[in-house]
């Protein structure tokens, strides 16, 4: 594993990459509040070992990446699709095969509406369509929105505090079909909160908007499409997962059974061979 800062304007976007440089190369972006780590090192290496070039990275606001005050990100999802493209010429890559999970599946769909040339597969991993109504749809599950409501009585600035509130984050978005392991998520934790320059920084992330003049253009979509989604995802259900396959003509659903909003390691393997399979290595 190799380590790179890729610098433009005011920003610095930490990465790592995975592998021989010469093979298919994959971009892989996380969700809100959640650094490049959240791309398992194990996961990331399986890919490599497909022979695949896999880069990721921290967003803005997170891990070793340029950070903003809490409460006032000078950005929008427009400008962190605008950073994927950025990190790609930081590689010297052309395309690329982009995954993205949550709000990283966000951000990846308005980089492939916006820079088609730029992408040669799209993974979207437990998220929702861009520019699509999506009102009729399942919402995010009553208990983890109580949960996320216990947010707002943590002291952000408290490493201690945070840790617990994410451990049990970790155990709401889990799903039903492996064993929680509590002290396996509690290590992952506390390294993550440890690494980042300034947590809180990451609350940014749900102030965010972007995709609006998007509305519409998902159907357009040029690059292959693939879609996986666990059936007991709690923050967006499976039923949008089915909805993104349904809107870009050809795309493929793989649904985990009773996988939650993570990227599980017994789901590593179906996974990895699914991705394997649609990037073409």
């Amino acid at each position: 594993m190799t380590e790179r800062m890729i610098k433009f304007d005011d920003v610095e976007i930490a990465t790592q990459a995975f592998g021989n440089p010469a093979h298919e190369p994959i971009l892989l972006i996380m969700g809100a509040m959640a650094s490049m780590l959240w791309w398992p090192d194990g996961f990331c290496q399986k890919l490599a070992d497909h022979e695949f070039y896999v880069i990721r990275y921290d967003n803005r606001d997170t891990g070793r990446s340029t950070i903003y005050p809490p409460g006032e990100p000078p950005y929008a999802m427009d400008d962190m699709a605008e950073d994927a493209i950025r990190i790609l010429d930081g590689y010297g890559i052309d395309g690329a095969n982009l995954i993205g999970m949550s709000l990283g599946g966000t951000i990846a769909q308005i980089t492939a509406l916006s820079n088609p040339k730029r992408v040669k597969t799209l993974t979207l991993i437990s998220t929702t369509p861009v520019g699509v109504d999506t009102s009729a749809l399942p919402h995010t599950t009553e208990a983890y929105m109580e949960h996320a409501a216990t947010g707002e009585h943590v002291d952000w600035t408290d490493n201690a505090q945070v840790i617990e509130f994410l451990v049990k984050d970790t155990r709401m978005l889990a799903g039903s079909a492996h064993p929680y392991d509590e002290r396996q998520a509690r290590a992952f934790v506390e390294r993550d909160v440890k690494r980042a320059k300034n947590f809180v920084s990451a609350t940014n992330h749900f102030m965010l908007k972007g995709g609006q003049t998007l509305r519409g253009k998902l159907a357009e979509l040029a690059a292959p499409l693939l879609v996986i989604h666990g059936t007991a995802d709690p923050i967006y259900p499976v039923e949008h997962g089915e909805l993104l396959a349904r809107t870009v003509k050809g795309a493929k659903l793989i649904r985990l059974e009773g996988g939650g909003h993570e990227i599980h390691i017994e789901d590593w393997q179906e996974i990895i061979s699914a991705i394997d399979a649609h990037c073409g290595s």
